[in-house]
Order: structure tokens, then C-alpha cells, then sequence
């Protein structure tokens, strides 16, 4: 099941059960006592919803990248293998997509990953879930923030047309294989974890992460955002944008 329509179960079966609160209230007179177990039913599934998501990837200030030995061997990203998947919500439903990746390389010592940095293509910014006639080329322009006036409330590619990514550290903890690197976007660079497999073969490499989130407000990019402002009511969208690596690299 996609990421995407695990959301949007979840998000049918709060309605539903705020639909069953309702009910409730109009069929029975209820005491003060049972009105607060409704709230506090509502309020934990509201919040084990959230944690059953993506987990969010730790963020710190940017750190000291690696340099490869000269032992390692270069891998250079193969382009049309390698996508970025992301997903953005708010009250009423998700929005997804992918971003390309245009070039890059991994370092790889006895198959493990000395160093590396790829770079993302801001303006291949795609939505996947819309098509052509139900906002598709309106919603990509507002991402990419190429419509006159709304530059600023996203991605801004004019000014930024590229972010990148660059390699800090590769561990395994607690039976994960953890990567760590600086993610640069609209100048800003916060260093972000996140689990990931690394599968080395032939002369490939895949570096494939498990879908994260990162808070899109640690980048500048505050549009929507309940966090910064607070007369938005429930016309936000969320913090949290949900991301998945996949970058395919040969020898």
C-alpha cells in the first residue's frame, strides 16, 4: 500500500469516527464524564495517526562533509534510475509527486559508502496524483514558484533551481543502515538521518532510503504553515513533507 492512501485511510476512519461523536451527542444525553472520554478517544487516535506515518528524519546544523580515500572508487549517478518521491498534506488530502536528480556520484570502499553528493532538479518538480485538467500544471507552477507574485511561497526555482545533497556519514544503528548529509535548499542547509539500504552489484550501486519526513519549515519554506502563522484555521498545510530517495549509480 502506497504512503498515500495509508494517509488517507487514516484520515476516513477520524472522520468517521467524529461522524460516530456526533451521533452520539444527538441520540443521548451525555455526561460531563462520558463527553470527556469522546474527546479523549478522538484526541489519541488523532495522535496515533500521526506516529503511524512516516518517521521524521533527525535535522542538526549543517556538518563537515566526507572526503573520499583514494582507496574508494567512484560511482556516478545514472540519472533516469534516480527519483526523489515526496508527499505533502493538509486538512483535506495529500498531494504527491517526484523530482529528478541530474548528477552526482557515491564513494564506495569494499561496498561501503566512503562519501558522495547528488544534485535535484527544483524545476522537474512533477505532481503524480492530478492530471492535466484537475490542476496538475497549476500546482506545479505554485511549488516551483513560477507564477508572478507567489515566487517566494515555495520553492522559488528561479532563484534556486537546483538543491543538493551531500554525504556526512554512514552507520548502522540498531540494525538500520543510517545516512546522514547536508540537504541544501533555497541556500539554506540543515543536516537530515534517515534509514536507508545500500545495495552494491556488478558495477551498480542503489542507495534507497525509507520514506522520512522533514519539516519544510527549517528550509524557509513557510507558506501554509500553522508553525509560523496562526489565523489560518484549517487552511493550512503541514510541516511535514514526506520524502523518499532512490538514486541508482554505476562504476
Amino acid at each position: 500500500m502506497s504512503q498515500a492512501k495509508f494517509s488517507n485511510i487514516l484520515r476516513e476512519t477520524k472522520l468517521l469516527t467524529f461522524r460516530f461523536a456526533i451521533q452520539i451527542f444527538k441520540t443521548i444525553k451525555m455526561k460531563r464524564t462520558s463527553l470527556n472520554i469522546i474527546i479523549i478517544m478522538l484526541i489519541t487516535l488523532g495522535v496515533s495517526s500521526c506516529k503511524e506515518g512516516a518517521k521524521e528524519s533527525e535535522t542538526s546544523e549543517a556538518k563537515q562533509t566526507l572526503a573520499p580515500t583514494q582507496e574508494a572508487t567512484p560511482y556516478k549517478v545514472i540519472t533516469e534510475n534516480s527519483t526523489i518521491a515526496w508527499l505533502g498534506s493538509k486538512p483535506t488530502g495529500n498531494h504527491e509527486g517526484t523530482i529528478s536528480v541530474t548528477e552526482g556520484a557515491f564513494y564506495l570502499k569494499a561496498g561501503t559508502i566512503e562519501s558522495g553528493k547528488f544534485v535535484i532538479d527544483m524545476n522537474s518538480i512533477t505532481v503524480t496524483d492530478l492530471d492535466q485538467n484537475s490542476g496538475k500544471e497549476s500546482l506545479e507552477s505554485h511549488l516551483k514558484g513560477t507564477v508572478e507574485g507567489k515566487e517566494g511561497d515555495f520553492f522559488n526555482v528561479m532563484q534556486y533551481p537546483t538543491a543538493t545533497f551531500e554525504v556526512t556519514g554512514v552507520e548502522e544503528l540498531a540494525g538500520k543502515m543510517m545516512m546522514s548529509g547536508n540537504l541544501t535548499m533555497l541556500s539554506i542547509s540543515q543536516n537530515i538521518s534517515f534509514p536507508v539500504q545500500v545495495t552494491s552489484q556488478n558495477n551498480m550501486v542503489q542507495v534507497k532510503s525509507e520514506t522520512f519526513t522533514i519539516d519544510r519549515t527549517k528550509w524557509g519554506i513557510n507558506y501554509g504553515s500553522k508553525s509560523i502563522f496562526d489565523n489560518l484555521g484549517d487552511k493550512f498545510i503541514d510541516d511535514d513533507m514526506e520524502i523518499t530517495i532512490d538514486v541508482t549509480a554505476v562504476m
